[in-house]
């Protein structure tokens, strides 16, 4: 059933985008602000030669490195200033929030208010700061060992260091730019700017491939339905919630006994986001590429080699073995992230505090156990939904050996992305709506 709000914002009169002079400035801020995003995403380490680079490249095709290049949007594959792209703040961020669930310190903090979340930002950010240090020395080692680096001695470490984790900070910094004087999330909107820049080299060469007859028109059509039904699919899971009744006590005021209020618990079913992927697809490219940088330096002949080159071959994209602890991994995660960021526990300490109550169930431990039970339930029907996201691509690239880099991770934080700056905008429109009602009933008022 439809909220008041949502019948409000569904008679939104889009003719007010014209007279939205600030949400104007704002979205062209944005705009601004993600061009020179991509224009960082050209500017090239010193140091680095790029014909050998170009070499290493084609080498490393379907390692780990070939994710975080999607989400840098290109940039690690030119060792531009960005190469590590807004990562180690979201790694950052993931570790400091896991860790305020489970550490009693941080759980304190979490609980502070304003004040407490100044300070696990705080936190984040020194360990953005010591995530890029650490990611820039790896990736100066990395162009030294595979022999794309022109210059190796200490300076070219220290210069790789240094401007990586620049590079870093100012995306961050345009992040925050981007969310308090533009529209959206900022870090969300560059790492989704980085993956929608990839977009017209996947359409050219599926389109070029039909041209030349590599790919059959059968194939083409599939593969755009099947876009579109999963964007559809997501828009909808993304948006979907099991809404719990909270009844409070009746009030008393100096009028008398106000009637009991109610309200509801909204709880997503995917609460996890888009973590799980990223967790399992990490865990299950790590061999591979361990085997693409450290290969070299291992004997051929010796039993660690061998254990590598056939994990490699059964762990390949598009194996069955690989699809099948790639659902696995997103099952496991989904479970494990949503116990870390919700506490059913917490809630319902949270509601008795508060005098709220779900009808039927007593407050404290019997309303925690609720929680947990309704949690776990659509919890289970979120994992099936990230599975088939994530899973049904990488079945459709095995089938037809077409190279589809628009994997299900992808689309989610497109899509997410997309939809959440849409509701923003519609909350700008919605404010100079209700903005313009106000001023025409003072108007009247005045008149009588």
């Amino acid at each position: 059933m439809a909220s008041r709000a949502d019948n409000i914002a569904s008679n939104l009169n889009l003719g007010n985008f014209a007279k939205a002079t600030e949400l104007k400035q704002r979205i062209w801020f944005t705009i601004g602000a993600l061009i020179v995003f991509r224009f960082l995403s050209f500017v090239p380490l010193p140091g680095i030669d790029p014909v050998a680079l170009a070499a290493f490249n084609s080498r490393a095709s379907g390692t780990i490195l070939d994710l975080f290049n999607t989400f840098s949007g290109g940039a690690l594959e030119r060792m531009s200033l960005i190469a590590v792209g807004i990562m180690p703040y979201i790694t950052a961020s993931i570790v400091v929030q896991m860790a305020s669930a489970l550490h009693p310190t941080l759980a304190a903090l979490k609980k502070d208010g304003a004040s407490g979340r100044q300070k696990l930002n705080q936190y984040t950010r020194y360990g953005a700061v010591l995530l890029c240090i650490v990611q820039g020395y790896a990736v100066a080692h990395n162009a030294v060992a595979q022999g794309f680096a022109v210059d190796t001695s200490w300076l070219f470490y220290a210069s790789t260091i240094i401007n990586v984790t620049g590079g870093t900070m100012f995306l961050l910094w345009l992040g925050e730019q981007i969310t308090s004087r533009g529209i959206g999330n900022g870090v969300s909107l560059i790492i989704m700017a980085g993956i929608v820049a990839q977009f017209p080299n996947f359409i050219v060469a599926l389109f070029e491939g039909g041209r030349t007859g590599a790919i059959s028109s059968i194939v083409i059509i599939g593969f755009i339905v099947m876009v579109i039904a999963l964007i559809l699919l997501i828009a909808f899971m993304e948006r979907a919630q099991r809404r719990l009744t909270i009844q409070y006590p009746k009030r008393a005021t100096q009028r008398g006994m106000m009637q009991a209020e109610r309200s509801y618990l909204p709880l997503k079913i995917n609460t996890a986001g888009v973590i799980p992927p990223i967790f399992a697809s990490s865990l299950l490219l790590l061999p591979l590429t361990i085997t693409n940088l450290v290969g070299s330096s291992i004997d051929s002949g010796s039993s660690a080699y061998s254990v590598l080159q056939t994990m490699n071959q059964y762990l390949q994209h598009g194996q069955p073995l690989y699809m099948t602890l790639y659902a696995i991994g997103i099952i496991f995660f989904c479970f494990f992230y949503t116990a870390v960021v919700f506490n059913p526990e917490e809630t319902a300490d949270n509601l008795k505090k508060n005098g709220g109550s779900i009808p039927g169930i007593r407050p404290g431990k019997r309303t925690a156990d609720y929680l947990e039970y309704v949690l776990t339930r659509i919890t289970v029907i979120g994992a099936a939904y990230l599975t088939l996201v994530c899973v049904l691509p990488e079945y459709v690239i095995a089938q037809t050996g077409v190279p589809l880099f628009l994997g299900g991770t992808s689309l989610l934080i497109v899509v997410n992305v997309t939809v959440d700056t849409i509701s923003q905008i519609q909350s700008h429109l919605l404010a100079l709506q209700y903005g313009d009602l106000i001023k025409k009933a003072k108007l009247k008022g005045r008149m009588r």
